[in-house]
């Protein structure tokens, strides 16, 4: 951060008073300009591709011979069968559809376009000259007519491979794909390296296919038992720590149920099933091993961070208490994942269809095999690379505006004495701000995260690369590097979020925000620690809650089905959306806890109750400093080592 104010400014900065809600004014305006001219270039790529052809290319689609579907063409020079009018011929259509080419990520198979796709599969070349008298559409290539189609000895060149799979027309696309999935088998097996028996992978898939209405309802369930953490979280509060760590010791009953279900398994007879049915219930026995040891193993784990931190979660406590009356008083937080996640979305969509153009821009270019491909030359073909860079940069940005949006309305919150002042939409009145004040804090924000995750990917990219090529002292150095910057990225992620914590308080700039918010965050390491080690985990029991609960009804419901399958796909894909599902609900909790720390302590760092100098505080967290002050006399005069957890912070008041 080496555009932080000299050592004068610094001291200057450590002495002035904390104004919150005070003072508001542009913070980092140049970094603002700086993301401005960014995403003008990002419009710029987009544009480029567009004006090139490439929407045109890749909406309609185009041949092997750089010919574009649906419309006339122009004569490329040296190339045949170009420049063909193509009017009434609008879709794509491939002779080998199923060869897929991973490395370059595209089909290896000549392309043609061609008025219908073939709807019923064609297995032999005289079904193909047929659909081609019938439909008019010709599925050979440009140089043979359907005539010659079972008298030609080409044939086996120019026409598609047999039997053609029956497909249908990509909507907006214009691109004949294969209606039955299993033509991408081999593409699929490719891609899931871990598995080396085909077999095993075609369990698995027809397993979640079997499953797919219990996949759905759990699915479901998750969402349900989500919003009803939340509704808990809302109202009795001030219990929830110790309900989450009920329900969770109850639910670590299920690890009992699991090894119930793997002795009945083990023991129950398999003479009347058959080798294929008996290979399927190994499989699922060994799959109930495996999560009743991991079971067992995060049992002893929970049982014992909850004999370690029993003591330390009075604070906790009191700010879960805060949060839910700051939900009851701002709704609207809890829509505020929906609204990120529908921003990302759209960002996604653009970037992901800009992409594509810049897949098919370019000028035509002969290939060895006489084919046409679209290639960039010159510098324009690093242009991908400031595409990516903007991927990381805007999604930043925009998880950075939730961050801010949210930090502004809770400050707003806390630092308001009289909660009938509240403006009618906190959220709303904070985005406001946001977009006034502070985006170009937000941009500096998220740059400085951009910063640290390109390094770290391309360092993950050259190890995929070099991945059995490398040796042993290599790989270490590799895997170190990217971990310290992995590291490195979640410290600078919770820096930021306080950081704009204490730009919604008093308005400044980035850099001193995130000095007055490391400061704060120093003076009070023990509580900073408490409160990420209890709340954070309390949080994340949350989750493994609602994992577990959903797991645990999935493997009854799954074990108990009447079809052989093996439900350990479906059974992985319930569980990775359930906990997706509880991270969205309650990662925006954690949020507005984290907030209410800082806000926590530079109440009692500036202000000690007396006259003047009145807390801000809600009672709850006032009740908690009082009995922190007469645990600390009494532990001082009783010589209580472990009286140090509950010191107040209000010390800091006295140099304040």
């Amino acid at each position: 951060m080496g555009c932080c104010s000299s050592a004068s400014s610094a001291a200057q900065s450590s002495k002035r008073e904390w104004k919150p809600l005070e003072d508001r004014s542009c913070t980092d305006i140049p970094w603002l300009l700086l993301f401005i001219l960014f995403c003008i270039g990002m419009g710029f790529i987009c544009g480029f591709s567009i004006a090139t052809g490439a929407a045109a290319r890749l909406v309609s689609g185009y041949d092997s011979y750089g010919n574009i579907c649906g419309q006339k063409n122009t004569k490329l020079e040296a190339i045949p069968n170009s420049g063909m009018d193509h009017t009434q011929r609008k879709y794509v259509f491939f002779l080998d559809p199923c060869n897929l080419d991973l490395i370059n990520r595209k089909i290896k198979s000549v392309a043609l376009c061609v008025a219908a796709c073939p709807r019923q599969e064609l297995k032999t070349l005289s079904d193909v000259q047929k659909f081609a008298e019938i439909n008019g559409s010709a599925l050979c290539s440009y140089n043979l007519k359907p005539s010659e189609y079972t008298t030609s000895p080409k044939s086996s060149v120019l026409c598609p491979k047999l039997p053609v799979p029956a497909s249908a027309p990509i909507p907006f696309f214009h691109r004949c794909a294969p209606v039955n999935i299993s033509c991408y088998a081999k593409f699929a097996e490719a891609l899931i390296t871990f598995v080396s028996d085909n077999s095993v992978l075609h369990r698995l898939i027809s397993g979640v296919m079997t499953s797919k209405e219990i996949i759905l309802g759990l699915c479901l369930l998750s969402l349900v038992l989500s919003m009803i953490l939340m509704v808990i979280i809302r109202y009795i509060s001030r219990v929830l720590v110790w309900i989450l760590t009920i329900l969770v010791i109850l639910g670590s009953l299920g690890t009992g149920v699991l090894w119930w279900l793997y002795a009945k398994q083990r023991r129950s007879p398999k003479e009347t099933v058959t080798p294929e049915q008996l290979q399927i219930a190994e499989d699922n026995l060994r799959a109930l091993l495996i999560y009743a040891i991991s079971a067992t193993v995060f049992t002893v784990i929970l049982f014992l961070i909850m004999l370690v931190m029993r003591k330390r979660v009075a604070l906790t406590i009191a700010l879960f208490h805060v949060a839910g009356k700051v939900f009851i008083h701002l709704p609207l937080l809890v829509f505020q994942p929906f609204w990120t996640f529908f921003a990302l979305v759209l960002f996604w969509v653009y970037w992901i269809m800009t992409l594509l153009f810049l897949g098919t821009t370019g000028s035509p270019v002969q290939n060895e095999q006489g084919f046409v491909e679209f290639k960039i030359s010159g510098p324009l073909q690093y242009m991908w690379w400031y595409h990516v860079v903007g991927l990381i940069w805007i999604s930043e940005f925009i998880l950075a505006c939730q961050q801010m949006t949210v930090a502004g309305a809770v400050v707003t919150y806390y630092f308001t004495r009289d909660k009938r002042n509240l403006p009618f939409t906190p959220i709303l009145a904070s985005v406001n701000r946001l977009i006034r004040y502070h985006l170009g804090t937000v941009a500096k924000g998220s740059f400085i995260i951009t910063l640290v995750k390109i390094p770290r990917m391309i360092l993950m990219y050259i190890h995929s690369q070099l991945k059995g090529k490398e040796n042993a002292c290599a790989r270490c150095v590799l895997k170190s590097c990217i971990c310290c910057l992995w590291c490195l990225e979640k410290c600078l992620n919770y820096l930021n979020q306080n950081a704009y914590t204490a730009t919604a308080i008093n308005s400044t700039n980035f850099c001193t925000s995130a000095k007055d918010a490391f400061v704060i965050l120093v003076e009070n390491a023990l509580r900073v620690a408490t409160i990420n080690t209890v709340g954070d985990f309390m949080l994340f029991l949350g989750k493994v809650l609602i994992v577990c609960s959903t797991g645990l009804a999935g493997i009854m419901l799954l074990n108990y089905q009447q079809d052989y399958t093996v439900w350990v796909l479906p059974l992985i894909i319930v569980c990775l959306f359930a906990f997706l599902v509880a991270h969205c609900f309650l990662s925006i909790y954690e949020m507005v806890v984290d907030v209410l720390f800082l806000c926590f302590a530079i109440d009692t760092k500036y202000n000690d109750g007396s006259p003047g100098r009145e807390f801000y505080m809600d009672k709850v967290l006032m009740e908690f400093v009082e009995n922190s002050r007469k645990a600390m006399k009494e532990a001082g005069k009783g010589g209580v080592a472990d009286s140090r957890e509950l010191k107040p912070m209000a010390s800091g008041a006295s140099s304040a």
